[in-house]
């Protein structure tokens, strides 16, 4: 959860430039699956939309201020972005224009900032 705090606090800072949403996807971590130890909620496994959808209301409340969606059951959002498990992006006008690595291991908040920060720059220009 630190790392969604952490986007939090990026999104918050940069709200005047940029919306930010957290695309709520495929439980990584299930309880009832591949159990990590330091998940602050047990979520099972989703087995229909509105399993989903309850497990994305607890990252809402982890992040009061951000949208949060869900993905398909699909995994549509997920496939189509290599999602997995997390993964910072920045579109603007329809185009990616900032793709971070992918999560857990790529996934760099900083680097998300670092890019804000340049594109203020080129705003205030």
């Amino acid at each position: 959860m630190s790392r969604l705090k952490a986007f939090q606090g990026v999104a918050r800072q940069n709200a005047d430039i940029a919306d930010s949403v957290v695309v709520y996807i495929e439980e990584a971590h299930p309880s009832d699956g591949w159990v990590s130890t330091d998940a602050p909620y047990q979520i099972p496994r989703h087995r229909c939309l509105e399993d989903r959808l309850n497990a994305a209301q607890l990252i809402h409340l982890e992040v009061p201020g951000c949208l949060v969606v869900a993905d398909s059951m699909e995994n549509s959002s997920s496939a189509a972005y290599g999602a997995y498990f997390n993964r910072l992006y920045v579109v603007q006008e329809g185009q990616v224009v900032y793709q971070g690595g992918r999560g857990p291991e790529g996934y760099r908040i900083s680097e998300l900032r670092d890019w804000l920060d340049q594109h203020r720059k080129k705003l205030e220009l």
